[in-house]
């Protein structure tokens, strides 16, 4: 059996805690004995991306002494996964940077390790829905991960229809949404109607900052399907 450390991720620790109990049934319908650490903090995208590299690298340090010991580290954010194969090498060096690079090699995002590791798309769960699938920023340029979620989507029965620019960005981008809100905003509104003009019920995705920067713009009036995690949805239909 595959022993899994679970990183819940900031986002969905705080604001989603649900996504982290559903990405770990869907770890456990795959066979999986998930482990939780408990000491686990924040990655260091955030201190990334507003420009703070040493509060980034004390991060990383402490990550990296907590997941070190996991044969496998699973995330349900292709962003902090990201981060931890793309900056971490770029913030660390010596003996950090090689221990750096040893766990960022047995680090995935989900629907990445159930997929292209487990060799797993049926899980259990059934859908009877028509989605649309998002394709986060990092986790599509960084990680190269795209058909995983598709096909475990499929798998469950759902529909998979392509939405018009699924590779174009929400408009998030960490600090970016903060520091240039009208763009930030007008990227999300595209991506909202280009996912309504599928007639899909929910835009899904594997960031969790995505889909909350997407649900507030629904908040505030644009149109479009519910932003909605993969492993939340996939929970959802496990029998």
């Amino acid at each position: 059996m595959p022993k899994v450390a679970l990183f819940v991720t900031c986002v969905v620790d705080l604001v989603t805690p649900d996504t982290g109990f559903a990405a770990a049934r869907l770890l456990e319908a795959a066979g999986c004995e998930v482990e939780f650490p408990g000491g686990q903090t924040c990655c260091g995208q955030p201190a990334v991306s507003a420009g703070e590299p040493e509060a980034a690298s004390r991060l990383a340090r402490h990550f990296i002494k907590v997941f070190e010991p996991f044969d496998a580290v699973v995330a349900p954010s292709g962003s902090c996964v990201a981060m931890i194969h793309h900056w971490y090498p770029q913030l660390l060096d010596g003996a950090w940077r090689r221990r750096a690079e040893s766990v960022a090699e047995r680090t995935y995002e989900l629907s990445q390790y159930l997929v292209d590791v487990l060799g797993r798309t049926d899980l259990g769960a059934r859908l009877d829905s028509i989605v649309t699938v998002h394709d986060a920023c990092h986790m599509l340029r960084h990680l190269g991960v795209r058909d995983a979620p598709r096909a475990l989507l499929s798998a469950a029965g759902a529909t998979v229809v392509e939405m018009t620019e699924a590779e174009t960005c929400c408009g998030f981008g960490g600090t970016f949404g903060v520091e240039h809100g009208v763009l930030s905003g007008a990227l999300a509104d595209d991506k909202l109607g280009h996912a309504a003009a599928t007639g899909a019920s929910c835009v899904v995705a594997c960031d969790q900052a995505c889909l909350l920067h997407l649900e507030g713009r629904r908040r505030r009036g644009t149109e479009g399907p519910a932003p909605t995690h993969l492993a939340d949805l996939l929970a959802a239909g496990l029998r």
